[in-house]
């Protein structure tokens, strides 16, 4: 019988890679199962607490979704759920549209899933994958630093005891001063200890299991139960010393079972106010979750496919939407403990599911009485890695306008909001790289004596010709920069009256658009009225289709040569030195 066909394999990965399933496979998805179930569990419940969520909603986010990506995703170690940055974008951007703690919010949240799976569902069969490149790197960098230090900031009331809020850091700071005398000291201490447990835990334990004798691949799992550890331990301190009566906020009951199924809003009005976070945390979520799966995919020489995960991704959210959860995508730390523990398939997220269906059946009530310090320490620990300030100095070094961008986004995304700091790092890229292409790297350039190859004056010792004008352009030609290479050109040839030939190089002229093919065209009719020829080298391929489309090369009063140095062969006259002819 025949097999599905590839059409069908490519939207549902589950068909090529479950025909080779075997008991070896299953047992590495099983092992890793189970070390992700565990260490899910806290941040599930700690996630939906930053998205301002009932805690069980971070569990039914990552059942459903889990699932479903299992089905249409084409990753076999990523691992889905939420994650700190996306619920903090969900918090900020349903805390406009909802009171926290109202029905309206979690209606709100269903909805942006909703919204959010949508579009990324949209993005994959339209084949749109290509929008996440507007994110640039220092961009994404810059916009994690400053949501690590904003999602930390915003769990210290918990672990101050107080009634903070706000979004932006002014405002949670401002915030938590004006608590300060109402500060618990008893979740203080609560709080700190499980910061500090759970800092030394991520670097201290797996070194001590090692040295007392426990093989190092088994001590870093158990090192990642840590979280496990402290709210068990914290809950139990909770229970038995009734620390609910001291005014210790507890997480306080989650239903038992498995995730209801839920009806999102589509009230036009919501949907209209929730467009641009949903697009926003789409792509955010997207950029994430497709650079962990890559990465995870090359150490073990597979691919993904970037098109399908945005398919994988948004049926993930759809399902959150209809399931009690929120925005998810694939995480990173859980998506490398998954790749460690020996993941072999996606089916080892369908079985975390069941995990953590499990969970949701049978260890619900024991959570009312965990300390929403603990939680709030989990986050802490979790965001903080994210927190790279060593990108400014990177960026400082290498591009100031790459810098500018992050500088921008980190400062923007503090003070006003992570949606407004995103949006500002995007435009501000693109601001500055239609700049720099609008005025873009041109050499004369000569003959390096005794070869072929032709360099800039500036930096080399070469050969010119005094009545040929050698001028490489290091860009694609287009609107912006289209006038650029008027001016530069007619400024060149006022400068040297002897001319008699232009020459433009372009190996690294990839496009030229309607306007530049104008300049080109008012450059050739320029220079004829002055009795000088312009002349075309090294044009590519696809550049060569579309100028052969236009009346250019009719018009044309030199020649296009296939190299710069077959131009000069046939125009050059009496070559000398280029530093003795400046």
């Amino acid at each position: 019988m025949a097999g599905p066909s590839l059409s069908v394999k490519r939207y549902f990965p589950v068909l090529d890679w479950g025909r080779g399933y075997d008991g070896e496979t299953l047992t590495g998805d099983l092992v890793a199962a189970v070390i992700v179930t565990i260490m899910l569990i806290p941040q599930s419940l700690a996630y939906a607490l930053l998205a301002g969520l009932p805690p069980e909603a971070g569990l039914y986010a990552s059942i459903v979704p889990i699932v479903l990506y299992a089905l249409f995703g084409t990753s076999r170690a990523l691992a889905v759920g939420p994650v700190a940055v996306v619920s903090l974008m969900t918090a900020a951007a349903i805390g406009k549209v909802a009171e926290p703690g109202s029905s309206d919010y979690i209606v709100a949240a269903l909805t942006l899933a909703l919204m959010s799976g949508a579009l990324l569902v949209a993005m994959g069969l339209f084949r749109l994958g290509f929008v996440a490149n507007f994110l640039s790197h220092p961009v994404i960098a810059g916009f994690i630093t400053a949501s690590g230090i904003l999602i930390a900031a915003s769990q210290l009331k918990h672990i101050l005891g107080v009634d903070a809020h706000g979004h932006t850091l002014p405002v949670i700071l401002g915030s938590l001063v004006s608590d300060l005398g109402a500060i618990n000291w008893l979740t203080v201490l609560i709080g700190i200890s499980a910061t500090a447990f759970l800092f030394w835990v991520r670097g201290g334990l797996k070194p001590l299991l090692v040295r007392i004798g426990i093989p190092d691949r088994l001590a870093g799992h158990l090192a990642r139960t840590g979280p496990v550890f402290a709210v068990a331990v914290t809950t139990l301190a909770a229970w038995w010393y009734d620390l609910g009566e001291a005014d210790v906020k507890l997480v306080g009951e989650v239903p038992r079972g498995l995730p209801p199924l839920t009806q999102p809003s589509f009230s036009p009005d919501l949907w209209l106010a929730l467009a641009g976070p949903a697009l926003l945390i789409s792509i955010i979520g997207f950029v994430e979750s497709v650079s962990v799966a890559q990465t995870l995919a090359a150490k073990r020489r597979q691919r993904i496919d970037p098109d399908q995960e945005l398919i994988g991704l948004g049926m993930a959210n759809i399902g959150a939407g209809f399931t009690g959860g929120y925005p998810v995508t694939g995480g990173f730390a859980r998506s490398v403990v998954n790749f460690d523990a020996g993941a072999q398939t996606p089916a080892a997220g369908a079985f975390t599911a069941i995990g953590l269906a499990a969970a949701s059946l049978t260890i619900t009530p024991l959570i009312a009485f965990l300390p929403q310090a603990t939680l709030a320490a989990t986050i802490i620990v979790a965001v903080l890695s994210l927190v790279n300030f060593s990108i400014f100095r990177d960026a400082w070094t290498y591009s100031k306008a790459d810098f500018i961008a992050v500088t921008a986004t980190v400062a923007v995304t503090l003070i006003v909001g992570v949606e407004a700091g995103v949006t500002a790092g995007v435009l501000l890229s693109v601001l500055i790289h239609l700049y720099k292409t609008s005025k873009p790297h041109m050499a004369v350039i000569g003959q390096v004596p005794g070869t072929e190859h032709y360099r800039n004056v500036k930096r080399h010792d070469v050969i010119t010709d005094p009545h040929v004008l050698q001028l490489r352009v290091d860009e694609s030609l287009y609107f912006a920069n289209a006038r650029y290479l008027e001016d530069r050109i007619y400024a060149m040839v006022a400068d040297h009256p002897e001319l008699g030939h232009v020459v433009l190089a372009c190996p690294a002229v990839n496009a030229i658009d309607m306007s530049a093919l104008e300049s080109l065209e008012a450059i050739n009719a320029r220079l004829k009225a002055l009795g000088v020829k312009f002349h075309l080298t090294e044009v590519k391929g696809p550049v060569m289709d579309r100028l052969k489309r236009s009346h250019f090369l009719d018009d044309l009063t030199g020649q296009v040569f296939l190299s710069q140095h077959q131009a000069m062969r046939t125009l050059g006259g009496a070559p000398q030195d280029a530093r003795a002819a400046e």
